[in-house]
């Protein structure tokens, strides 16, 4: 057995659809919270299995959406109305018509870009170097082998009992990873 303080955690190889769904099912109700389940293809259900949370990326796309569209509504009639307003040919110096597409195109500006870096925050990403990325077996991951980690920073983590449950969730393979 390795010391505590170098385990990173364990990763478990599963052979089928069928296979990984149960084992996550049996890690959510053991009670263990970092974790994450790995396949080479969309499962479906899966998240559902892994009594996964909806992701908080609409809210940050609406909010952000709705933030770029009043601060270009608001910026395009400050300068009309107030800053430099211009009259030509009698037209009112702010015409919410006229305003539309710049506050459609500053809308989509902001919800892509929180949309992209979002993901990116709440992925944790660029993850350069990961644990898993150490283990030969984790290479299939992409091609044909389902995988679960389960961190050892986890406060349900036991080597043995985590072990015992991935073993008994019927894993072909069973791989302590180090820092």
């Amino acid at each position: 057995m390795m010391d505590n303080k170098t385990v990173w955690g364990v990763l478990a190889q599963f052979e089928t659809t069928h296979d990984i769904y149960h084992a996550c099912e049996k890690v959510r109700d053991a009670g263990y919270k970092k974790w994450d389940a790995h396949a080479p293809f969309p499962v479906h259900g899966l998240d559902k299995a892994m009594g996964l949370k909806p992701s908080v990326l609409p809210w940050m796309v609406l909010v952000a959406g709705t933030t770029g569209a009043t601060l270009a509504i608001w910026f395009m009639i400050w300068v009309s109305a107030y800053d430099y307003p211009l009259n030509i040919g009698g037209k009112p110096t702010w015409s919410i018509p006229a305003f539309i597409p710049v506050m459609f195109e500053v809308t989509i500006l902001f919800s892509a870009l929180t949309t992209a870096f979002g993901m990116f925050f709440l992925n944790r990403l660029p993850t350069w170097n990961h644990p898993t990325f150490s283990s030969k077996a984790f290479e299939r991951a992409t091609d044909d082998k389902f995988f679960i980690v389960i961190e050892s920073s986890d406060p349900a983590f036991d080597m043995n009992k985590t072990q015992s449950l991935l073993k008994s969730a019927g894993a072909s393979h069973f791989e302590v990873l180090e820092n």
